[in-house]
């Protein structure tokens, strides 16, 4: 990874981006999770910074951990199901306000998305 943005935690980012591993199927239910030094590694972060990203995910219900077999995507598909949805309403508010930005009403940005999403 290591594009992330300076004015958002770097956990943060880390967070979002393992969700997007879950929701996408990346990583499917019942996913062994890699070690958190084969994630820092792979992200370019500190593996303190990994972990607490991982704990929140964990707090949040997508990851749980077996004593000694390690960390595991949730089989909760309910749960993938609602932060999928949670990281898609955060996408078309992100693309609503670049249409604002862009001069367009946010009547416009609405009906700009739902003619791009027929039209898909």
């Amino acid at each position: 990874m290591n594009d992330f943005k300076a004015h958002i935690p770097i956990y943060l980012q880390l967070i979002n981006a393992i969700k997007q591993f879950i929701v996408s199927g990346r990583w499917p239910p019942g996913t062994r999770v890699p070690p958190v030094r084969e994630l820092a590694t792979q992200f370019g972060v500190n593996p303190n910074t990994m972990q607490r990203a991982l704990l929140e995910l964990e707090r949040d219900g997508l990851i749980f951990t077996e004593r000694t077999a390690g960390r595991f995507v949730t089989k909760d598909n309910d749960r993938i199901a609602n932060v999928r949805q949670e990281l898609c309403q955060k996408v078309i508010e992100n693309a609503i306000a670049e249409l604002k930005n862009l001069g367009f009403t946010e009547q416009e940005a609405n009906l700009l998305l739902k003619t791009h999403h027929s039209g898909s």
